[in-house]
């Protein structure tokens, strides 16, 4: 099967790896980004088609746009075998050949992170930015020592470093889609400030990232600025709040350098 593959075939797998889910759209942003745009949009129906058809993706039983939306508009996954064929783990980060499918909310959780990720590597092609690293769950994920001993593992959505003209710029990324209480937001913004103060990842890369929350509408926004407005003084400038739509323009400004 790998000899059967091409270089944008594996390319196609390693994102689906990456990032667990993608909609075709994004796929086709991603990895066919020459040519007109109907020239664009043939490639990507004959790519996914072919990989569907080599079983080595899955196409899950949502659909993205409309019954219109062709294979666009479906949501793609990583088959057992195109895990085998990467040689890599499963979802959970075991040897179980399954695809990453969940609830409909927190597949578009999912993709929302993932269009973050196509948006970043879009502005990087325009030379806006530098993509350095982008982790996506669970490889961006921290464990530490709490304060009985324990065992403690803070969950990012995703860890982005980028290099802004002569700056680079890292940040733990939590997109929240309004689902969860105030209560629940406060206690990781603690356990972030927790692994602050562990100094463990100061230790290994001499920064502690930003921890920009990007939500999907002010009101929202001031919801989570008025939880960061109750942590410890000397932590609140550990977060940050944006509008997804805002996310690009902040990493790639001034604004998003300081």
């Amino acid at each position: 099967m790998r000899q059967k593959l091409s270089e944008r075939d594996f390319a196609v797998l390693r994102s689906l790896h990456k990032l667990r889910l993608l909609t075709g759209v994004q796929l086709a942003r991603l990895h066919v980004a020459d040519g007109s745009t109907a020239t664009r949009a043939r490639r990507a129906r004959a790519l996914l088609q072919r990989l569907s058809e080599l079983k080595v993706v899955v196409r899950l039983g949502r659909r993205v746009g409309g019954v219109r939306a062709g294979s666009a508009g479906f949501v793609y996954g990583l088959s057992g075998y195109g895990q085998a064929v990467l040689e890599v783990d499963g979802p959970t980060g075991k040897r179980r050949r399954r695809v990453w499918e969940t609830s409909p909310p927190h597949q578009r959780h999912v993709l929302a992170v993932a269009e973050l990720y196509v948006q970043v590597v879009e502005a990087s092609r325009g030379g806006d930015v530098e993509l350095l690293a982008f982790d996506a769950e669970p490889a961006c994920w921290r464990r530490f020592a709490g304060i009985s001993g324990q065992t403690v593992t803070l969950k990012p959505d995703a860890y982005i470093r980028l290099g802004v003209r002569a700056v680079e710029l890292v940040a733990f990324v939590e997109v929240d889609m309004g689902t969860e209480s105030a209560p629940t937001i406060a206690k990781k913004c603690h356990t972030y400030i927790s692994y602050w103060r562990s100094g463990i990842e100061q230790q290994a890369h001499d920064v502690f990232p930003a921890v920009l929350w990007l939500v999907e509408a002010t009101r929202r926004a001031e919801q989570l600025a008025d939880v960061i407005r109750h942590l410890p003084h000397d932590a609140q400038a550990l977060f940050r709040v944006a509008l997804l739509g805002d996310a690009i323009q902040l990493l790639s400004t001034e604004e998003g350098e300081r």
